[in-house]
């Protein structure tokens, strides 16, 4: 790590807590040449593969743009959405994998959404879990109404 006050090649870490919810570990440092004090945030890179096989780095803004067209016209806030967007990083970083692909991001929305908006996520399920006819859209009614019965989802 290089001091960013005399570009020295070596600092020594004087204190490290987690932050960001323990996504990101925040470290003070200390340059044993100038004695310039600094700090750094490390976090573990999560890349996501694309269909195109692009790679790109993990983004919650993404999600939550992916899932807004799906709440839009629903009674869901802003606030709503970055929580699902969390959930859904924590979820994905719980795997212990540095690379996912897009759908398996995608697929991993749909739990917590369905707790947020039955609506959306049915118009959000339609495209991730490819549904071909009614007869899905059916299925997937029919479980929803099985998990609220059953005390599993908000009304």
């Amino acid at each position: 790590m290089f001091c960013p006050f005399c570009r020295h090649s070596d600092s020594r870490v004087i204190d490290s807590r987690t932050a960001d919810d323990g996504l990101s570990i925040r470290r003070r440092r200390q340059c044993p040449e100038c004695g310039g004090r600094f700090s750094t945030t490390e976090t573990a890179s999560l890349t996501v593969i694309k269909r195109s096989g692009v790679v790109e780095p993990f983004s919650r803004e993404k999600i939550v743009a992916g899932v807004r067209k799906a709440c839009q016209g629903r009674p869901v806030t802003d606030a709503d959405l970055a929580v699902l967007a969390q959930q859904v990083e924590e979820a994905v970083r719980a795997t212990g994998v540095s690379q996912i692909d897009a759908n398996e991001i995608g697929l991993s929305i749909l739990p917590p959404l369905k707790k947020l908006d039955e609506v959306a996520y049915l118009r959000f399920a339609s495209v991730y879990q490819a549904f071909d006819s009614l007869d899905d859209f059916e299925r997937a009614v029919s479980e929803l109404r099985r998990d609220r019965a059953e005390g599993g989802s908000k009304s």
